[in-house]
């Protein structure tokens, strides 16, 4: 069990080798004025503190920026169902003959959009042929302009359902709306909290209430911490969370966004949980996707969500960031080799060979 505000806990303050008489006097001192109690070891080296007492509004920088301390542990965390010490074995997720949070590295891929039928059929097919098990396909789009494509709704959903009966391909989607909540739930395989949607706290208290797997993507301009709490709010029901790094906002403009790779590495030591990619999103250009699909791989990751659409040059959204069936299966197979080294295991395409490139008409340029 996670330990509850208030409950007595210990934090161990370890001092340099150099600290001084006066550097242990000072923190005996602060100890003290917050109410706590200390038991001190004495070693040959090094002098170890434990703080005894209510540390739930302790800050962990606060006190390893005390003179002569070295490091502090023990604290405990704003995020208790979601890091190590509440559960240290890995969650892991079944997705298709996969697991996420095991050995399992898990690609999920499709179009970004749902746009009709007859599309989401050609893009199962296409995964399917390439040994993809998931495919990844919005109903509902959140847009920066009214006028830009908003995704089929609740219909896009049933489509999806039809998909998965002709093909045997699993679906997964973005849902907006507390309201869509529970129909998607019954749809489709898998469930996405949008970057745009990660503090939309109605919408994650919903998604605890399913046992659907929910992704949920960390917002562009959202810390580890924050990401971690939005979590909190799904795991308060719903164990089967999935943690997507897709870039947040910095200075840069020759991408879309910067993919934090140290983001995938620190949630790796801090949670539990299975961590993911979004190299589309972060890139905004198909250019860059395999590089960033290959450096989440090496930082650790569990798996990609990457945009592959039959035709991307006429997609209703994000062509730009979409692979050709052809990209997409060179990106494998170098995902494959970096994967291998790693010791993670990865489907083995279905496809013979790698495709060459069709008549791709020419990407427009975004205003």
């Amino acid at each position: 069990m996670s330990r509850q505000p208030n409950e007595p806990a210990t934090m161990v303050l370890i001092l340099t080798p150099w600290a001084t008489e006066q550097d242990m006097q000072q923190l005996f001192q602060r100890i003290e004025d917050k109410g706590l109690d200390r038991v001190v070891y004495r070693a040959q080296v090094r002098t170890h503190i434990h703080v005894l007492g209510d540390l739930s509004g302790e800050s962990e920088t606060q006190w390893s920026a005390q003179p002569g301390v070295e490091q502090v542990y023990g604290l405990p965390k704003p995020y208790p169902m979601a890091n190590k010490t509440h559960r240290r074995a890995h969650t892991r997720i079944p997705v298709g003959s996969q697991q996420l949070g095991s050995e399992d590295f898990v690609v999920i891929a499709g179009p970004c959009a749902l746009e009709s039928e007859e599309q989401g059929l050609e893009a199962a097919r296409m995964m399917k042929g390439l040994g993809i098990e998931i495919m990844r396909a919005s109903c509902f789009k959140p847009r920066t302009s009214p006028y830009s494509f908003q995704g089929l709704g609740v219909e896009g959903l049933h489509i999806l359902s039809r998909i998965r009966e002709a093909t045997g391909i699993l679906v997964e989607t973005e849902v907006m709306d507390v309201r869509d909540v529970e129909i998607a739930s019954e749809l489709v395989d898998v469930v996405r909290v949008g970057a745009r949607n990660m503090q939309n706290f109605d919408l994650l208290k919903e998604m605890s209430r399913i046992r659907t797997p929910v992704i949920v993507k960390r917002g562009a301009s959202n810390s580890i911490k924050e990401f971690l709490l939005a979590a909190e709010y799904i795991l308060q029901g719903n164990e089967n969370v999935i943690l997507c790094e897709r870039g947040i906002r910095t200075f840069e403009t020759g991408y879309r966004n910067t993919l934090d790779v140290g983001c995938v590495a620190v949630l790796k030591q801090e949670t539990h949980l299975p961590v993911i990619v979004d190299p589309s999103h972060a890139a905004g250009n198909k250019t860059l996707v395999p590089a960033l699909s290959l450096a989440g791989v090496a930082a650790g990751a569990d798996g990609l969500i990457v945009e592959v659409h039959p035709h991307p040059s006429v997609a209703l959204c994000d062509g730009d960031q979409a692979l050709h069936r052809f990209q997409f299966e060179n990106l494998m197979r170098d995902v494959r080799g970096v994967a291998a080294v790693l010791g993670r295991r990865t489907l083995p395409p279905l496809s013979t060979g790698f495709a060459t490139p069709g008549p791709e008409p020419a990407l427009s340029v975004p205003a």
